[in-house]
């Protein structure tokens, strides 16, 4: 399956993120233990790009089926009872998705009218915290993808399959303790 142009961004912007509150922290304790200086709006700016990474990379675990949870009900019922449960969830989470965009939108709307801004970063508040809304919708993005595969009756989840991977990650050290 080929990545759309999405994926690409969305990766890339999680990467950066990571990237970027790496640099800065580092950049800070360096600063601080060295040579005895503190940038004041570090700790700020990492905030606001750790709150970014998160928002967006709930969508992303949607996507690559990282999220864990508890199945265990689901997983000993019936086939098609189990893929009704999982469309019905699927809603469910859209609908609580669609509740923290809307009011993730009242609430940058009102930091934007009312003009606060950042304490160390000479920026208004509601520029770093638009990931919100943003982050949400791209998560309603992701939800709606398997809602679709659900609907047309393929498989999809919302959650990772811990047993599984565990078993993957598990044959893989196998196979190389029987090289040696």
């Amino acid at each position: 399956m080929t990545r759309s142009w999405l994926e690409h961004i969305e990766e890339g912007l999680i990467a950066f993120l990571l990237a970027a509150m790496t640099v800065v922290t580092f950049a800070q304790v360096v600063a601080r233990y060295i040579f005895n200086y503190s940038f004041t709006w570090a700790l700020e700016l990492t905030m606001y790009l750790f709150g970014a990474l998160i928002f967006l990379g709930i969508s992303y675990g949607v996507r690559v089926g990282a999220h864990i949870g508890v199945d265990a009900l689901v997983r000993i019922l019936p086939a098609r009872i189990a893929h009704k449960f999982a469309i019905v969830s699927t809603l469910l989470c859209i609908l609580y998705a669609a509740i923290v965009v809307y009011g993730g939108w009242v609430y940058v709307s009102k930091i934007y009218t009312i003009g606060i801004m950042a304490q160390d970063i000479p920026i208004p508040q509601w520029v770093p915290r638009i990931v919100l809304p943003l982050g949400y919708i791209l998560l309603i993005w992701r939800l709606g993808e398997v809602l679709w595969r659900l609907l047309q009756g393929g498989q999809a989840s919302l959650l990772g399959d811990e047993v599984a991977d565990a078993m993957k990650y598990r044959s893989d050290d196998d196979s190389k303790g029987d090289a040696a």
